[in-house]
Protein backbone atom coordinates (compact mmCIF):
# COMPACT_ATOMS: atom_id res chain seq x y z
CA UNK A 1 0.00 0.00 0.00
CA UNK A 2 1.15 3.49 -0.64
CA UNK A 3 0.52 6.89 -2.08
CA UNK A 4 1.90 7.46 -5.56
CA UNK A 5 2.29 10.88 -7.21
CA UNK A 6 1.66 11.61 -10.87
CA UNK A 7 1.70 14.74 -13.03
CA UNK A 8 -1.86 16.04 -12.86
CA UNK A 9 -1.82 17.66 -16.29
CA UNK A 10 -0.24 14.72 -18.09
CA UNK A 11 -1.75 11.46 -19.21
CA UNK A 12 -4.66 10.19 -21.24
CA UNK A 13 -7.67 12.51 -21.47
CA UNK A 14 -10.24 9.95 -20.40
CA UNK A 15 -12.22 11.54 -17.60
CA UNK A 16 -13.14 14.95 -19.01
CA UNK A 17 -13.14 18.24 -17.18
CA UNK A 18 -15.07 19.02 -14.01
CA UNK A 19 -17.86 21.54 -14.58
CA UNK A 20 -19.46 21.33 -11.14
CA UNK A 21 -19.92 24.43 -9.04
CA UNK A 22 -21.48 23.35 -5.74
CA UNK A 23 -20.55 20.54 -3.34
CA UNK A 24 -23.36 18.21 -4.39
CA UNK A 25 -22.38 18.57 -8.06
CA UNK A 26 -18.69 18.00 -7.22
CA UNK A 27 -19.55 14.81 -5.28
CA UNK A 28 -21.72 13.52 -8.14
CA UNK A 29 -19.03 14.39 -10.69
CA UNK A 30 -16.38 12.60 -8.60
CA UNK A 31 -18.64 9.53 -8.37
CA UNK A 32 -19.24 9.50 -12.14
CA UNK A 33 -15.55 9.99 -12.94
CA UNK A 34 -14.68 7.26 -10.40
CA UNK A 35 -17.05 4.81 -12.11
CA UNK A 36 -15.50 5.70 -15.47
CA UNK A 37 -12.00 5.12 -14.10
CA UNK A 38 -13.14 1.79 -12.64
CA UNK A 39 -14.44 0.70 -16.04
CA UNK A 40 -11.13 1.73 -17.64
CA UNK A 41 -9.20 -0.44 -15.17
CA UNK A 42 -11.59 -3.38 -15.63
CA UNK A 43 -11.31 -3.03 -19.40
CA UNK A 44 -7.52 -3.21 -19.28
CA UNK A 45 -7.65 -6.94 -18.61
CA UNK A 46 -5.50 -6.82 -15.49
CA UNK A 47 -6.48 -9.43 -12.90
CA UNK A 48 -8.19 -7.85 -9.90
CA UNK A 49 -11.09 -8.95 -7.72
CA UNK A 50 -13.46 -6.74 -5.73
CA UNK A 51 -12.25 -3.60 -7.50
CA UNK A 52 -13.48 -0.36 -6.01
CA UNK A 53 -12.39 3.12 -7.06
CA UNK A 54 -13.00 6.34 -5.14
CA UNK A 55 -12.17 9.68 -6.73
CA UNK A 56 -11.89 12.90 -4.74
CA UNK A 57 -10.82 15.80 -6.94
CA UNK A 58 -7.37 14.72 -8.19
CA UNK A 59 -6.83 11.79 -5.80
CA UNK A 60 -7.85 8.22 -6.64
CA UNK A 61 -8.10 5.48 -4.01
CA UNK A 62 -8.07 1.96 -5.46
CA UNK A 63 -9.21 -1.10 -3.49
CA UNK A 64 -9.21 -4.80 -4.43
CA UNK A 65 -7.18 -8.00 -4.45
CA UNK A 66 -4.73 -9.27 -7.06
CA UNK A 67 -2.60 -12.40 -7.29
CA UNK A 68 0.60 -10.57 -8.22
CA UNK A 69 2.52 -7.43 -7.42
CA UNK A 70 2.84 -6.94 -11.19
CA UNK A 71 -0.95 -6.64 -11.60
CA UNK A 72 -1.13 -4.30 -8.61
CA UNK A 73 1.51 -2.00 -10.10
CA UNK A 74 -0.22 -2.00 -13.49
CA UNK A 75 -3.49 -0.90 -11.88
CA UNK A 76 -1.76 1.96 -10.05
CA UNK A 77 -0.18 3.07 -13.33
CA UNK A 78 -3.46 2.82 -15.26
CA UNK A 79 -5.18 5.01 -12.67
CA UNK A 80 -2.34 7.50 -12.33
CA UNK A 81 -1.63 8.01 -16.00
CA UNK A 82 -4.96 9.72 -16.58
CA UNK A 83 -5.09 13.49 -16.98
CA UNK A 84 -6.41 15.18 -13.87
CA UNK A 85 -5.09 12.54 -11.46
CA UNK A 86 -2.30 13.74 -9.18
CA UNK A 87 -2.14 10.90 -6.64
CA UNK A 88 -3.15 7.27 -6.39
CA UNK A 89 -3.74 5.81 -2.95
CA UNK A 90 -3.04 2.11 -3.40
CA UNK A 91 -5.16 -0.03 -1.10
CA UNK A 92 -4.82 -3.16 -3.25
CA UNK A 93 -3.80 -6.32 -1.44
CA UNK A 94 -1.82 -9.08 -3.08
CA UNK A 95 -3.32 -12.46 -2.26
CA UNK A 96 -0.45 -14.90 -2.31
CA UNK A 97 -1.09 -18.02 -4.31
CA UNK A 98 -0.69 -21.33 -2.53
CA UNK A 99 2.98 -21.96 -1.88
CA UNK A 100 4.97 -24.81 -3.33
CA UNK A 101 5.78 -27.66 -1.01
CA UNK A 102 8.80 -29.84 -0.44
CA UNK A 103 9.14 -33.58 -0.87
CA UNK A 104 11.85 -35.82 0.53
CA UNK A 105 12.85 -38.48 -1.99
CA UNK A 106 12.49 -42.02 -0.67
CA UNK A 107 14.08 -45.21 -1.94
CA UNK A 108 12.24 -46.33 -5.07
CA UNK A 109 10.97 -42.83 -5.92
CA UNK A 110 11.12 -41.40 -9.40
CA UNK A 111 9.89 -38.03 -10.60
CA UNK A 112 7.02 -39.73 -12.43
CA UNK A 113 6.04 -41.65 -9.28
CA UNK A 114 6.10 -38.43 -7.24
CA UNK A 115 4.16 -36.68 -9.99
CA UNK A 116 1.49 -39.39 -9.93
CA UNK A 117 1.16 -39.04 -6.12
CA UNK A 118 1.01 -35.24 -6.18
CA UNK A 119 -0.72 -34.39 -9.46
CA UNK A 120 -2.44 -37.66 -10.30
CA UNK A 121 -0.53 -37.80 -13.58
CA UNK A 122 2.91 -39.42 -13.94
CA UNK A 123 3.51 -37.52 -17.19
CA UNK A 124 3.77 -34.22 -15.30
CA UNK A 125 7.15 -35.25 -13.90
CA UNK A 126 8.75 -32.54 -16.05
CA UNK A 127 7.03 -29.83 -13.96
CA UNK A 128 8.93 -31.10 -10.92
CA UNK A 129 12.14 -31.47 -12.93
CA UNK A 130 11.96 -27.87 -14.24
CA UNK A 131 11.19 -26.53 -10.76
CA UNK A 132 14.38 -28.14 -9.41
CA UNK A 133 16.85 -27.04 -12.08
CA UNK A 134 19.84 -26.53 -11.89
CA UNK A 135 19.96 -28.79 -8.82
CA UNK A 136 18.79 -31.65 -11.04
CA UNK A 137 20.66 -32.27 -14.28
CA UNK A 138 18.46 -35.16 -15.46
CA UNK A 139 15.01 -36.41 -14.38
CA UNK A 140 16.42 -39.85 -13.49
CA UNK A 141 19.18 -38.50 -11.23
CA UNK A 142 17.48 -38.19 -7.85
CA UNK A 143 18.52 -39.92 -4.62
CA UNK A 144 16.93 -40.89 -1.29
CA UNK A 145 17.03 -38.08 1.25
CA UNK A 146 17.12 -35.38 -1.42
CA UNK A 147 14.59 -32.55 -0.97
CA UNK A 148 12.65 -31.46 -4.02
CA UNK A 149 10.43 -28.45 -4.61
CA UNK A 150 6.95 -29.50 -5.75
CA UNK A 151 5.20 -26.51 -7.41
CA UNK A 152 1.45 -26.11 -7.56
CA UNK A 153 -0.14 -26.45 -10.96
Amino acid sequence: MGLFSFLKNAGAKLLGKKAASNEADVAADNANRGMLLKSIIEGAGVGIENLDVELHDDKVTVYGQTESVEDKEKIVLIAGNVEGIATVDDRISVVAPVQSRFHEVKSGDSLSKISKEVYGDPMKYNVIFEANKPMLSHPDKIYPGQMLRIPNL
